[in-house]
């Protein structure tokens, strides 16, 4: 079973006043950062969709990740959706499984993903779980891929797609994970202290 990690960074940040993938914590970029956990989670290959500041988050992604496969989203400033539509356009053929990983959430390491991409399958969907609460990553297995891409827009990833799904597998994560998103320097400064 051949999971490939997608990783959308393409993001403004406009609550962070700049772009999530290039925020630093611990010293590391977001999404070099995000990279490595999906690399030693298992994932291959790897696929990173960048778009404000993308010339600066494609260098960061590659200097993480030389084998990640960096795709640029030209209509990025519409929304996640559409970073999502890039990424998937661009999981290779071979892939039986697309786990999907936000820039944004650096408490999701490579034992969660781990977790969630080995109960992927080609026709199925999982999600992380934080107490019985959904949650991220998502894996899409490749049945869904086309679908997922045809409901994303503006800034509506997957969401609508598994809004109201009775089929989504549950993976509980929350004890190797946190679900917390950082979107502002606040969140940033909280995640530095904690």
């Amino acid at each position: 079973m051949t999971v490939a990690g997608l990783l959308l960074a393409a993001g403004a940040g406009r609550r962070m006043g700049t772009p999530k993938a290039l925020v630093e914590l611990d010293g590391e970029p977001l999404v070099a950062r995000a990279l490595r956990a999906l690399r030693d989670g298992g994932c291959t290959p790897r696929v990173v969709v960048v778009g404000a500041a993308a010339d600066e988050a494609a260098a960061a992604a590659r200097a993480a990740d030389p084998d990640a496969v960096v795709v640029t989203a030209d209509a990025w400033a519409r929304g996640m959706g559409e970073s999502l539509r890039a990424g998937v356009a661009a999981v290779p053929a071979g892939a039986d499984a697309v786990l999907v990983l936000l820039v944004d959430t650096p408490g999701i390491g490579p034992d969660a993903l781990a977790r969630v991409a080995a109960a992927a399958t080609r026709d199925g969907i999982v999600r992380g779980a934080y107490g019985g609460r959904p949650g991220h990553p998502v894996a899409f297995g490749r049945d869904h891929l086309a679908a997922v891409a045809a409901a994303a827009h503006d800034d509506v990833g997957a969401r609508g797609y598994l809004a109201g799904r009775d089929d989504v597998a549950a993976v509980e994560v929350g004890d190797v994970a946190t679900r917390h998103d950082v979107d502002t320097p606040a969140d940033l400064a909280d995640w530095q202290e904690g």
